[in-house]
């Protein structure tokens, strides 16, 4: 059942964060789909039954379980959404917020380079992010090859007038990371 839900949470990344018409929804303008839509047509796309047949309990699961709490539901309860991670268009409507003064980011060795001419980019996704947490940096990292943690002067970078947004499940987030922010060799 572990592996189902692991599944479920990646497949419902994939369709909140990038490809909702996969399945034959529209996110509204704040990235929410009522729940009960969202298990219709997931259900209707899922026949190949790679996938248990999702139901409120299930998705309730996933988001409950999900270790990087990506999905995130209404104040009332009957729409869910990505709690950051983007490639489409959405408004989450986060309010600025003043970050510490030290936040990471995870990426791979052999991004470095590429970092160090421009910065750290927001690439396909509406942010740039980031965490209080050098391990979960470094988990992050190790998706794409060997992790480097880079740590980030977040409070010069909100003194110098960079927005910085905090998203439900507590991921920093900004549109780019200057060079000059950014400690290559921190530790």
């Amino acid at each position: 059942m572990k592996r189902d839900l692991i599944g479920l949470s990646k497949f419902l990344s994939l369709v909140l964060r990038h490809n909702p018409s996969l399945i034959g929804i529209k996110l509204d303008d704040n990235g929410w789909i009522n729940c009960d839509e969202l298990i219709s047509k997931a259900n209707d796309y899922q026949k190949s039954n790679r996938y248990p047949e999702m139901t409120k309990d299930i998705l309730d699961e996933v988001v409950r379980t999900n270790d990087k709490k990506r999905f995130s539901y209404s104040q009332d309860g009957l729409k869910i959404r990505a709690s950051q991670g983007h490639s489409i268009d959405v408004n989450l409507a986060l309010s600025p917020k003043e970050p510490p003064e030290y936040l990471y980011h995870g990426t791979a060795d052999k991004f470095i380079d590429n970092i160090k001419a421009d910065g750290i980019k927001k690439m396909a996704r509406q942010h740039v992010h980031m965490n209080e947490v050098p391990s979960m940096s470094e988990k992050v990292g190790s998706r794409h090859g060997t992790p480097k943690v880079l740590r980030i002067k977040a409070k010069e970078m909100h003194s110098d007038g960079k927005n910085f947004y905090l998203s439900d499940n507590k991921v920093w987030l900004t549109d780019h990371v200057e060079t000059k922010y950014i400690d290559f060799d921190w530790k």
